[in-house]
């Protein structure tokens, strides 16, 4: 009886065993002829999972326009934003921004960051038909993918130039938003200073908190000055190395300082001298004209302008940002702080090419 039950227990064992085979069989055979979409599918809906981060801020301007894209495009939009022409809208356009970009939907009160964390805010004009324009932004876009982040460059021109300059953007490897404008100029500084306008007014509608400092297309960088102009509270200036090819001149302009505090500015020739000596006729208690290479600010300034000491009944301003900001830097000289320590060191050049005529030597 017992070797009964044993070979019974034997037979139901191998029964269990030859099914299990079949089904791992059968299965194995018609998952041979799925599809390859179909092994796909599991792989897609993990990466669907992973984190990504997309720059795409509202957009309630009217007047929005979108950059040409060239055929076939299918650039990862995860690192870019194709551009919009930003203007100041009516106060019936649209309802009030959010108070900064990324702020819960509570409107916590904003934290600041560690001054080594601050975003960078640089904004780059393109001029109009400059052959330089593209071989030079090229260059800066790789000095900037050498810049520790967080950092979101703003490139600005005109829409019909804009579609070739929209595809080398999405190779940088650099946080960017491209912006456009309609708008046809015969002065090239009022072109620039309307550029400017443009990227101050998507800076201030959208609340970018951070250190704003206009980066020339031409201009050559010390790395280490994007560290430092991180440390800027208000306002940071420091002297401009600038060089004319054509005229074969090379002057520095910018502030004198004892540590950090601003004690006066110069304007001086070294074409013949390459010693700066610098004496009591060389400075002037205030530029002429703020050099627009020389100087950073807190973005804070275009929708707050009480935190920084300046009366909110004034008129409007944001139709002339670029005026404004260059007032209230000048008004106080207090509040800019000079980079590096003792302004003693030159970290940004500015090339004056043949075509590029934005900032000129004063006579």
């Amino acid at each position: 009886m017992g070797s009964l039950d044993r070979s019974k227990k034997k037979i139901q064992l191998w029964k269990k065993a030859l099914l299990h085979f079949v089904l791992c069989f059968v299965t194995g055979f018609f998952t041979g002829f799925a599809p390859p979409s179909a092994v796909n599918l599991f792989s897609a809906s993990a990466v669907e999972r992973s984190p990504v981060v997309v720059v795409v801020p509202a957009v309630p301007i009217k007047a929005a326009e979108e950059v040409a894209e060239p055929a076939g495009s299918t650039a990862n939009r995860s690192l870019a934003e194709i551009s919009r022409s930003v203007r100041v809208p009516a106060d019936n356009d649209f309802d009030p921004p959010p108070l900064h970009e990324g702020s819960n939907a509570r409107g916590a009160e904003e934290t600041t960051p560690h001054p080594r964390e601050r975003l960078l805010i640089l904004v780059t004009t393109v001029r109009r038909g400059d052959r330089f324009q593209g071989a030079f932004l090229r260059r800066l876009a790789h000095t900037l993918r050498l810049v520790p982040p967080p950092l979101l460059w703003i490139v600005v021109q005109a829409r019909e130039d804009a579609a070739a300059t929209a595809a080398m953007l999405r190779t940088t490897g650099v946080m960017y938003r491209h912006l456009t404008f309609k708008e046809n100029f015969t002065d090239p500084e009022a072109e620039a200073d309307h550029q400017r306008n443009v990227a101050l007014s998507h800076v201030e509608y959208h609340r970018l908190t951070g250190i704003v400092h206009f980066a020339g297309a031409s201009n050559v960088y010390d790395l280490q000055f994007f560290e430092d102009i991180r440390d800027v509270e208000a306002f940071g200036t420091w002297p401009v190395a600038i060089v004319s090819s054509n005229r074969k001149r090379v002057a520095v302009d910018g502030p004198v300082c004892n540590s950090s505090k601003v004690q006066g500015w110069i304007l001086k020739d070294l074409s013949y001298d390459s010693r700066l000596l610098i004496s009591s006729t060389d400075m002037s208690p205030k530029p002429r004209k703020l050099n627009i290479f020389g100087f950073a600010f807190n973005s804070s300034l275009l929708w707050d302008p009480e935190r920084w000491g300046r009366p909110t009944s004034l008129p409007d301003t944001s139709q002339d940002s670029i005026k404004f900001v260059h007032e209230v830097i000048l008004e106080d000289m207090t509040k800019l702080k000079g980079i590096p320590a003792g302004c003693s060191r030159i970290m940004v050049w500015h090339l004056d090419t043949p075509s590029i005529h934005s900032l000129p030597f004063h006579s």
